[in-house]
């Protein structure tokens, strides 16, 4: 996908777009088709490591307007409350840099929250809250008031993991969940971007998504999955989400 705008936000639309206090210097936008560190303004969240709150950064290597997102999702990387994980996307290959780490389905996760929000494009740097709220992700401050006005207000099923499988407990569910299973690499990664509007800097990042496979579906009643082996090197995590694009109703890291 090409990008065919680049919008630069006032600080008045900021406030009137991601709540007041963005201070993004721009945002990349496609239009539809037809004892861890700890980020300045991000206080702890309510959430604990058996329930934690899924914080999805959607960012580009050939976005200029991300390496502040990237670092402001790196420093909660390692808090137990929270489970972050850093999606690229390809919409920005074009622009001169092809991302090391980005995948269409990606790109088509990003699309599914958007069009179940109805919102007619995808922007990077773009932070999914809990599978609920869309902020700007280069603004701690911003990011903060997510993570605390977004909690998962009840404990979703309960999730397990033991000798290769995974189980969801029986519970309530409001419509059907997918369970997902994601693979991310826990290390910071310093990528040297050698061109694009990022060229000439070199990129950290943590929680890098390598994969994202759907096990199967939840309705309510108590199910068990086998879990394929993968790379030790990375960590999985089981998110329930409701619906193609709705909210996560229970994560954890297996």
């Amino acid at each position: 996908m090409t990008p065919t705008s680049r919008l630069t936000i006032t600080a008045a639309v900021l406030a009137m777009v991601a709540g007041a206090g963005i201070a993004a210097r721009s945002i990349h936008s496609t239009p539809a088709p037809a004892a861890a560190a700890t980020a300045p303004g991000i206080p702890p969240t309510p959430a604990d490591a058996a329930h934690p709150t899924v914080v999805e950064l959607y960012q580009s290597q050939g976005c200029s307007s991300c390496p502040p997102a990237d670092a402001n999702v790196n420093a909660i990387a390692d808090r137990p409350g929270i489970l972050a994980l850093n999606f690229a996307v390809t919409y920005w290959d074009d622009l001169g840099w092809k991302d090391t780490f980005a995948k269409p389905s990606y790109t088509a996760r990003q699309w599914d929250y958007a069009k179940a929000s109805g919102r007619g494009n995808v922007s990077t740097p773009q932070v999914i809250i809990n599978g609920r709220a869309a902020v700007v992700g280069a603004n701690a401050a911003t990011l903060a008031a997510a993570i605390r006005d977004n909690a998962r207000v009840a404990v979703g099923p309960a999730i397990g993991a033991i000798r290769g499988r995974v189980t969801i407990g029986a519970g309530t569910t409001a419509a059907p969940a997918t369970i997902w299973l994601v693979r991310y690499d826990p290390r910071t990664l310093a990528v040297p971007i050698r061109a694009g509007e990022n060229g000439g800097r070199t990129l950290d990042h943590r929680n890098i998504v390598r994969s994202l496979d759907a096990l199967g579906g939840w309705r309510g009643q108590a199910v068990s999955f086998a879990v394929p082996a993968g790379n030790p090197t990375y960590r999985s995590a089981i998110l329930v989400q409701q619906g193609k694009g709705g909210p996560i109703i229970a994560a954890a890291r297996i």
